[in-house]
């Protein structure tokens, strides 16, 4: 399947599920009383999403009211978690940039509150990786070669932009829309010549020695990671904002916690992403840094502006974003206000 059928594909099914929820809103304006928030993140997750379920902060936080938090992880990357949220299955997403754009210049009901991480030139960050034994030196040598990864995802720019810097293109390989579950072992196997996939995640492979780097993200400063994303589903913000600022309310405060105590966020992230301790320490958080402040800046959006433009040069989404209805800094700007006069 080409890429454009596939973002065909996705676009339609956004549209659609815009039409039913848009509908089924309209039904619930009635809607009083709050039981459950529905919490969703890319698996292994957002270091603030592991963060909730570990410290309970969340949780505690409104439980007050008697409302239940849950917590759902998607293995299929962030389109996975985006259509959770435009079809009302979930309340918030914490996301990579690209589903998020995707979801929004697609016309969704949704709205960006808030920032996930960003300016890690680490985090985020994918390798390239082939067999130990692979004959392939380069990334000019993919050429006409089997490569996974996730379609829709930053795995998906990321090899678009490393085939850009040795004058190939997209069509120059053999694609292949798999998560790394399927990707690793395929690579193994020999059934594929290459995978993308975030650095910490191939690292096992690497430090076996059954793969080798080709290629890394983070050594590529001019191809940044653009900020990944809070989207909430705009029905829900509208019903429920005292919600929304109260929820950002504690991911500001994880985010500050996590900075003020490096050692234990490492143990808890590296627990729950089952990665070697001293793997995130060297490659994700080098500098005991984490970058998970939420407010909305104008570099983060900035970048994001820069890849909807990638995106939109590359063939990887329909549309334009409309950012004043997609953005709303009011709730993490009132947060933040209200956190600094304390």
């Amino acid at each position: 399947m080409s890429n454009k059928t596939y973002l065909a594909i996705g676009i339609v099914s956004i549209a659609g599920v815009v039409g039913i929820i848009a509908f089924a809103n309209n039904l619930q304006i009635t809607e009083e009383k709050l039981s459950v928030i529905r919490i969703g993140s890319t698996a292994p997750g957002h270091l603030k999403f592991i963060l909730f379920q570990e410290k309970g902060w969340m949780d505690e936080e409104f439980a007050k009211d008697a409302i239940k938090v849950e917590y759902y992880p998607f293995t299929g990357g962030g389109a996975e978690a985006l259509m959770a949220l435009s079809s009302g299955s979930l309340d918030i997403s914490y996301n990579g940039a690209d589903p998020g754009l995707r979801t929004a210049a697609a016309g969704a009901d949704i709205k960006l509150i808030g920032i996930s991480s960003f300016g890690n030139p680490a985090l985020g960050a994918s390798s390239i990786i082939v067999r130990n034994d692979s004959n392939i030196k380069s990334v000019k040598d993919l050429k006409g070669k089997k490569v996974a990864y996730l379609k829709g995802t930053m795995r998906h720019a990321t090899i678009i932009k490393a085939l850009e810097t040795e004058g190939l293109s997209i069509k120059d390989i053999e694609s292949f829309n798999l998560n790394f579950q399927a990707s690793g072992p395929a690579l193994i196997k020999g059934d594929i010549d290459a995978l993308v996939e975030g650095e910490t995640t191939v690292f096992e492979l690497v430090s076996k020695g059954a793969a080798r780097t080709l290629w890394r993200g983070k050594d590529h400063p001019e191809i940044s990671s653009p900020a990944s994303e809070i989207n909430v589903r705009g029905d829900f913000a509208r019903k429920h904002p005292d919600i929304v600022k109260r929820l950002l309310k504690i991911d500001l405060k994880t985010s500050r916690w996590a900075d003020e105590n490096p050692d234990e966020t490492i143990k808890i992230f590296s627990k729950a992403t089952k990665k070697d301790e001293k793997n995130v320490r060297e490659v994700s958080y080098p500098e005991n840094k984490f970058y998970q402040n939420p407010q909305i800046t104008d570099r983060a959006i900035q970048s994001l502006k820069d890849e909807e433009q990638f995106m939109k040069e590359n063939g990887l989404m329909d549309g334009n974003v409309n950012w004043d209805s997609w953005v709303d800094k009011s709730f993490i700007d009132s947060v933040i206000k209200e956190s600094n006069k304390k």
